[in-house]
């Protein structure tokens, strides 16, 4: 139970930091981002790449975060200066990242069991705790360091144009700032969380899979939701901490899901389902129809 447990905050962790990057597409520019199906593959096929090539597993950390900035970027140039729309922009960059995943990679699957990751502890600080206590320190940090960051850089200048722009972008044009401009800064940041991500559950599970990316942006969506209804009302969180608080939950719901019978393959009908049940738990106009069902059955039994 206690490997269940340290697995599913772990993992909790480690998909947070997509999470958050979904967070400030969604949350905050307000802008249906699809990227993050294909920036989240493209971090663990630069990783796996490079660790493969005998690079430093920090180092293929963050060129996976370069990578999904590009990916990022690209999104919002597409949608910016050639005028497509978001939605739509998203999804062309999404397909294309595919293609060049697979070209990074030179397959569709890699093992990379037999390298060093950030997960090895063998002659390390960690080598003195037990793995699975180090790994779950190792995701922790990884986690907060992004958290934090990303709490600093949106309580500067350029960050409180990206989480104005979402809102009142009419409020950004009369500060004198480019509307495009902070959707791309804004974009980039998304998908170098999630490609991060990526590149760090690759080196968690030991291999890449060009699937990895499937549903990547319904799982973030679903865990951002259940963060929302379940931690919304505590104001003294960040929407970063929401964001990975949800993500465990999110975790949890998937791993009782299968520790109760259900299948592998059923993970993506499991993932549509707590994507339901969130959407469902958030509706406040449900919520409200709910109450004066049962307010009526009890004004009914009286």
């Amino acid at each position: 139970m206690n490997v269940l447990i340290n697995g599913i905050i772990t993992q909790g962790f480690i998909y947070g930091i997509m999470s958050m990057g979904v967070i400030v597409t969604y949350l905050v520019l307000d802008f249906p981002d699809l990227t993050v199906d294909g920036s989240f593959p493209l971090g663990g096929a630069v990783a796996a790449s490079l660790l493969i090539s005998g690079v430093n597993p920090w180092i293929c950390c963050a060129a996976a975060f370069l990578a999904g900035v590009l990916a990022g970027t690209i999104t919002g140039l597409l949608h910016v200066k050639l005028h497509i729309k978001n939605l739509l922009s998203s999804i062309i960059t999404m397909t294309a990242l595919y293609s060049i995943n697979l070209h990074i990679v030179g397959k569709a699957n890699l093992f990379i069991g037999n390298t060093a990751t950030i997960f090895s502890f063998e002659n390390s600080a960690f080598s003195s705790i037990p793995p699975e206590a180090a790994t779950l320190l190792v995701a922790l940090v990884i986690a907060m360091i992004i958290k934090v960051s990303l709490d600093w850089f949106m309580k500067t200048q350029k960050g409180f144009l990206v989480r104005t722009v979402g809102d009142n972008p009419q409020l950004v044009t009369s500060l004198g700032q480019d509307i495009g401009t902070v959707k791309i800064i804004g974009l980039a940041i998304a998908n170098g969380c999630a490609s991060l991500s990526g590149a760090v559950i690759c080196q968690y599970q030991q291999f890449y899979d060009i699937s990895i990316g499937t549903g990547t942006i319904v799982m973030g969506l679903a865990a951002v939701i259940l963060g929302k209804t379940i931690f919304g009302r505590l104001r003294f969180l960040q929407l970063s901490s929401v964001a990975i608080l949800g993500t465990i939950v999110y975790r949890a719901t998937i791993a009782v899901a299968l520790n109760v019978g259900f299948e592998s393959m059923d993970l993506k009908l499991i993932t549509a389902v707590v994507f339901v049940l969130a959407l469902v738990l958030s509706s406040t106009e449900l919520k409200e129809n709910i109450l004066r069902v049962f307010k009526g059955k009890n004004n009914a039994g009286a």
